[in-house]
């Protein structure tokens, strides 16, 4: 029998020699990075769309809608509470400082009740909604997509969002609105107290004061930012709970953008309405 014959390593090509660099396919290209903001945001619009849409289909869920309707307001009722408290207290007594030193003290307490209707009793409702309930919601619908069930649903027949998305976006929105009268009540409270106790006010400048300046469609501008606000935290979750990247790592960092999508939305969104609304609606007096 022969040896085998050993064998030799390639040769490596010759210097100066250009590498062989295989050809571009034709056809379609990767799109821009700079469209994916776009697209994201024109499927959370799309997802608005369809869940206004299927509000009015049937059957609506209704035994969904009360246990999230339920879950929600368990969720948030104290902490609202508990933040508007505060909230109230350093809105009192910050105006009420500034109005000493204008000497137009009389009229801290309508400032005071103002602030908190138009502008902190929306903006807590929203938060609190946003990071207790949206975060919730988001996480469900996340691991329920992980694990492939919304993909069962819609190969039975069953869509989704009709399903699962329509019960918990009207249950963050009438929430917040419930919710918003809840804490413009303790919010004012709040101020009246620290107003009277620590800055030794006069409880019936204080209340004169609001109802010289306030008047009713301040109650109802901030009822429609309560509502639209929930609106929002609803959708937001929703959509980025339907769209988990990468198993359950993904659904945290869902959960975590939701938030913060959530937040900057809503900041900009209430920017808008308040333009809006002082440019409509005359103040009292005026």
């Amino acid at each position: 029998m022969t040896a085998p014959m050993p064998v030799l390593p390639p040769e490596p090509p010759p210097a100066g020699a250009a590498e062989a660099v295989p050809p571009k396919a034709s056809g379609h290209q990767p799109p821009s990075r700079l469209l994916a903001p776009l697209r994201e945001t024109g499927k959370l619009f799309s997802l608005a769309a369809t869940v206004s849409r299927d509000v009015f289909r049937r059957p609506f869920q209704v035994r969904e809608f009360i246990e999230q309707f339920w879950f929600v307001a368990s969720v948030t009722i104290l902490p609202a509470a508990l933040v508007s408290i505060p909230f109230g207290a350093v809105i009192a007594l910050q105006v009420g400082s500034l109005t000493q030193q204008l000497g137009a003290q009389s009229f801290t307490g309508g400032a005071s009740v103002l602030a908190v209707i138009q502008q902190a009793s929306p903006i807590i409702v929203a938060l609190l909604i946003s990071g207790a309930a949206g975060s919730a919601i988001c996480a469900d619908l996340g691991s329920r997509k992980i694990r492939e069930e919304l993909d069962a649903m819609e190969v039975m027949g069953v869509s989704p969002i009709q399903r699962l998305v329509v019960p918990r976006v009207l249950a963050t929105m009438l929430v917040a609105v419930l919710l918003n009268g809840l804490v413009s009540v303790v919010g004012t409270l709040g101020g009246y107290f620290f107003n009277v106790i620590l800055q030794h006010g006069t409880p019936g400048a204080y209340l004169a004061s609001f109802s010289a300046l306030a008047q009713l469609p301040d109650l109802y501008i901030s009822e429609v930012k309560a509502l639209i606000f929930g609106f929002i935290a609803g959708i937001v979750a929703a959509y980025r709970g339907l769209n988990p990247r990468g198993g359950p790592k993904g659904v945290g960092d869902a959960v975590n953008q939701s938030v913060v999508i959530t937040f900057m939305l809503l900041f900009f969104v209430n920017t808008v309405l308040t333009a809006i609304y002082l440019q409509i609606v005359p103040a009292k007096g005026s």
